[in-house]
């Protein structure tokens, strides 16, 4: 039987335990935060790999010259690129590590093609994101939040200083440009409730569990009206914070009327995913009763008229619906739907509505796995998919429901944030694999080519990265399971290496086989010290289709844990496992696997829950 293993608790508020043969050590962590969270397990966790342990058994050096974890944390990631309307330009976000202030700061860069890329926002001490074009292109709009929550801010792309457009006093969550740009679909989170403040001064701060929650609608902002404006935009008065009171027209501290105008309203809706029409007159918006988690499954979808703010209910059925998108003519409606079931294994399709009501039609059965859609061009949808331990773009005939892998050369395994041109000739993508970071590419569809328009995998230049691939094993029932095997660049099938076992939540999602890991555990620091890593997708993993996805169903913790086992099992047959230094670790459902194995195996000499 292995010897006490070391268990480890790690969360924002964590009791840590150290279980020794010597004795239990107990450390209390308070409101510990994401990047000091992770640079605790770091120091944590790779006891299995003692320098005297190395220096007997594996080819590493027990002395580590490597990148630090403080390295790896503080790698800079792109992402959520924006293609301008006529597809010369892309914004995107670079998201940097700030180490004084415990936490990642993200800002906006641009690149036009055939120029270097350069950041075109500076927010002091926090973050600029979610960028957005104007139909002209002559500005780009952004969320940012410069010590008075997060308002929409306008900049040019020729450069110069940002300007407010917003002023809302717990800031907005989420906006879209009108086609014409002449107005901004605003999500907004109710004000308080006035009475809160007195009751609070009474009896201190509290919560009501289920019944405090404030919910987000949909408002309109007359952009052109903000910007003639000699400050920005604040809402009008109300008498009550939910919807439901009467508007005036004075806006409080400022003569003129207040540009924003309510669209919907009420105490039983809060509203998700929003967008125009193409000819501008309507909303489509998905929405809940609330917005516990729990009502997730009772999301539908609604139209409002911008005119007159008049709602109706367009697909409402149990199970969740939502992210709607309108066809290129505005005569239908594209959306994500469970098909009346909000069971989370199942295949989320693909479906459409006729915008003015009537029968759905579900596009994608014949597809096994989640479809995200990102755009209803001229020549088609366009969805996102996982295909095992890939993500590809897929094209869609609505017509016909034929479905083809769009082919895009020199592009890496796993496609994440997609946006087009208005004329859908150009694209931009972030994308990840084996031997890049997250990079921001640009793609002319007729040549169908990726072009990498950002250099942040040029950080890691000189480290020992490892090897990465995909491997295949047969668990205890006969089910046939996938996982990542990372191992050192010295790796040496003839010597006995230490073990690390990752195990991902979920359940229904999955690892990836890509150039660096900075989420949770020190991987890059294992494989420096000489150990290989195993990053099973057991049974209810995503990528594998409805019906992998479903094994673990009346098997959760049983089945997933036989194949996390079973791997283990294959890398020990060929012989270059150290039996005696294996550990395994996991978060959100793989720390339930992991705890469950604490219990129910003696293989590990460690385990992080």
């Amino acid at each position: 039987m292995a010897p006490p293993g070391l268990v480890v608790g790690c969360g924002r508020r964590a009791m840590v335990s150290f279980q020794r043969a010597d004795g239990e050590v107990d450390v209390k962590v308070k409101a510990m935060c994401p990047v000091m969270c992770l640079v605790f397990c770091a120091f944590a966790a790779p006891s299995l790999v003692t320098a005297e342990d190395a220096e007997s058994t594996s080819p590493a050096s027990p002395e580590f010259s490597g990148p630090d974890f403080r390295d790896v944390l503080s790698l800079n990631s792109a992402g959520d690129p924006k293609i301008s309307p006529v597809g010369g330009t892309i914004v995107y976000t670079v998201r940097r590590a700030d180490w004084e202030e415990n936490r990642y700061d993200a800002e906006i860069w641009m690149a036009r093609r055939g120029e270097a890329p350069f950041q075109l926002t500076r927010t002091e001490g926090q973050s600029s994101s979610d960028a957005s074009w104007s139909s002209d292109g002559k500005w780009i709009a952004f969320v940012a939040d410069r010590g008075d929550g997060a308002q929409i801010w306008l900049i040019s792309p020729n450069g110069g200083e940002a300007r407010p457009l917003t002023a809302v006093e717990d800031g907005v969550s989420a906006f879209e440009w009108s086609p014409d740009g002449n107005h901004m679909a605003v999500a907004i989170t109710d004000r308080e409730d006035p009475r809160r403040e007195k009751l609070e001064e009474a009896y201190g701060e509290f919560a009501v569990e289920d019944h405090d929650f404030r919910n987000t609608h949909l408002w309109l902002l007359d952009v052109k009206a903000s910007l003639a404006g000699d400050q920005p935009s604040e809402l009008p008065d109300e008498d009550s914070g939910d919807g439901d009171g009467e508007l005036v027209e004075d806006n409080g501290d400022h003569d003129t009327p207040s540009p924003f105008r309510r669209l919907t309203g009420g105490s039983d809706l809060t509203v998700g995913t929003f967008r125009w029409s193409p000819d501008g007159t309507k909303i489509a918006f998905d929405h809940r009763p609330d917005p516990r988690v729990e009502s997730r499954s009772e999301t539908d979808i609604s139209i409002v008229d911008v005119e007159s703010a008049e709602m109706i209910q367009l697909v409402a059925q149990p199970g969740p619906d939502s992210n709607p998108r309108w066809s290129p003519d505005g005569k239908r409606v594209l959306f994500s739907t469970g098909e009346g079931d909000p069971t989370y294994y199942l295949n989320t399709e693909l479906a459409t509505v006729p915008a003015a009501g009537g029968e759905l039609v579900v596009l994608t059965e014949e597809f096994d796995e989640d479809a995200s859609a990102v755009a209803w061009l001229n020549d088609g949808i366009y969805f996102l998919a996982l295909d095992r331990t890939t993500r590809k773009l897929y094209r869609l005939n609505p017509e016909t429901r034929a479905i083809s892998a769009v082919v895009v050369e020199n592009a890496p395994r796993i496609m994440w944030s997609l946006d087009f041109s208005k004329d859908g000739r150009t694209m931009a993508f972030q994308g990840e694999g084996i031997d890049t970071l997250d990079e921001v590419y640009r793609v002319d569809l007729g040549d169908g080519r990726a072009n990498r328009i950002t250099r942040m995998t040029e950080q890691t230049e000189g480290w020992d990265m490892g090897s990465r691939e995909v491997i295949e094993w047969t668990s205890r029932d006969g089910a046939s399971i996938e996982g990542i095997l990372l191992k050192p660049d010295d790796f040496d099938p003839t010597v006995k290496h230490p073990l690390m076992v990752i195990i991902h939540g979920g359940p229904s999602w999955l690892s990836f086989p890509v150039r660096a890991y900075n989420y949770v555990y020190p991987v890059q620091q294992w494989l420096e010290k000489g150990a290989v890593v195993l990053m099973p997708n057991y049974r209810g993993s995503a990528g594998y289709g409805e019906a992998f996805r479903s094994l673990n169903v009346r098997n959760l913790g049983v089945g997933d844990a036989w194949d996390v086992l079973s791997g283990v099992d294959h890398l020990v047959e060929q012989g270059f496992v150290d039996e005696d230094r294996m550990g395994a670790m996991g978060w959100s459902q793989g720390g339930y696997i992991s705890a469950f194995l604490t219990a129910t195996s003696d293989a590990f000499a460690a385990i992080s829950v």
